[in-house]
């Protein structure tokens, strides 16, 4: 059985940790599209903004 600092230098431990930073990344840019939306901010500008194609 691994101990826990055995399981964090695994690869599917890493695999799962940059997965999970990424969807955090995400959920984030999810989040402020209606608030730059409501300050006027076209679709364009947002997705330049938050750096995401549209």
């Amino acid at each position: 059985m691994f101990s826990l600092d055995e399981l964090k230098q695994t690869q599917y431990f890493q695999d799962v940790r940059q997965e999970a930073r990424e969807e955090g990344r995400l959920e984030n840019k999810l989040e402020t599209v209606p608030r730059l939306l409501a300050l006027g901010l076209t679709v364009e500008q947002v997705a330049k903004a938050l750096e995401v194609r549209h």
